[in-house]
């Protein structure tokens, strides 16, 4: 099913292609899955999400740390296959409210957990103010890279590093 995305498009696939690919009937996929929405939110839950993990080192730069993680995470989500799967998760999202909590739950855990854990460090070391919300700060970037992707616009260098320091200057110590 994710072949089948990135290959073409959400609207694209057909249960009856999906069928014929596996070598199965339509009744046999239908048995398992209500939807094609259902096929491509369990096929996202088991497999690598395109940005939504970059491993960026954590150094003590707030300021390229997060441009470091912030431009990594844009870049993958600004490849085609990138674009494609943020399509269809909004797709899948619209159809099936709890598959789309599961799948948002997925991408967003290791953000927040990145973004937490430098937040964290910012303000052990005094950069960051004690009141910040990581949480908030994480949909923050989640929000803007996922809307890029939405609408096939890459987040520009210059973009990013106006997000950036403009969200320092608000958290800023």
């Amino acid at each position: 099913m994710r072949a089948a995305v990135v290959g073409g498009s959400y609207e694209a696939v057909t249960i009856e292609g999906l069928a014929e690919t596996a070598g199965v009937a339509k009744q046999t996929i239908y048995r398992w899955w209500p939807s094609k929405a259902a096929i491509l939110g369990e096929a996202l839950l088991e497999g690598d999400l395109p940005g939504a993990d970059p491993a960026i080192a954590m150094s003590d730069d707030i300021r390229a740390d997060l441009h470091a993680w912030f431009s990594a995470m844009s870049a993958g989500l600004a490849r085609p296959e990138g674009v494609a799967l943020a399509r269809a998760l909004i797709a899948v999202t619209a159809t099936d409210h709890e598959l789309g909590l599961a799948l948002n739950e997925r991408l967003a855990a290791p953000i927040r957990a990145w973004v937490a854990e430098r937040i964290a460090r910012g303000q052990v070391d005094g950069q960051v103010r004690a009141d910040v919300d990581a949480d908030a700060i994480a949909d923050q970037l989640i929000a803007m890279a996922s809307y890029a992707a939405l609408i096939g616009q890459p987040l520009s260098p210059d973009r990013i590093e106006e997000t950036v320091t403009r969200l320092l200057r608000g958290i800023a110590r």
